[in-house]
């Protein structure tokens, strides 16, 4: 197995980022999360506005390990997954149509086709689209953990509340905020993570 060498800017920002935040306390798979994703968004709130348990990141992190899919709600999230191609069925042109023929949005034909593509057991990353959160809700797709953490004032927080409720493995946030960049951050936490600790 290769082990991940960090470049030297990403290692100085981890100084930086450890000088202003103490994270030490949290167990090791949450941390890294955490660490990650205030990393990638130099968000330091990240530290209290994330929602998950180490169970749950090691439900996730045993997947991965195994060689489970990762499903992503749009392109930009999956482009930002540095360590592993993801399912993405976003763009895909049988998506809109069974958008249009169901009457849902796009982003729940997309979670219906990489359900059908992937079957249960896959890691699902959220980032853009609520909806992509109550449909896999709402489908019971046996994910080993979902990574929602959509950003918008409309939609993003009711989601990621449904998704804590469902009893899901999960990986949320409470505010707003959130995105791509958080989502393809926390994966990659639990990919790299996989790496260093064979």
């Amino acid at each position: 197995m290769t082990v991940r060498r960090p470049h030297p800017i990403e290692v100085r920002s981890y100084e930086v980022l450890r000088s202003r935040v103490d994270l030490s306390p949290m167990p090791p798979l949450w941390r890294a999360v955490a660490e990650r994703v205030i990393h990638a968004t130099a968000d330091l709130e990240y530290a209290v506005d994330l929602v998950t348990t180490e169970e749950h990141l090691a439900e996730g992190w045993a997947a991965l390990r195994a060689g489970a899919p990762v499903v992503t709600d749009e392109g930009m999230a999956a482009a930002g997954i540095s360590a592993r191609e993801a399912v993405c069925h976003a763009a895909d042109p049988a998506a809109a149509r069974m958008a249009r023929a169901a009457g849902i949005t796009r982003s729940a034909a997309a979670v219906r086709l990489s359900y059908s593509e992937v079957g249960p057991g896959a890691v699902w990353v959220v980032g853009s689209a609520p909806e992509a959160i109550f449909e896999i809700v709402a489908r019971r797709v046996s994910p080993a953990l979902v990574i929602g953490v959509p950003a918008g004032f409309v939609g993003a927080c009711e989601a990621k509340q449904a998704l804590r409720a469902s009893g899901l493995p999960q990986l949320s946030n409470v505010s707003e905020k959130g995105g791509s960049a958080v989502a393809a951050a926390a994966v990659n936490a639990l990919l790299y993570h996989e790496a260093a600790r064979p």
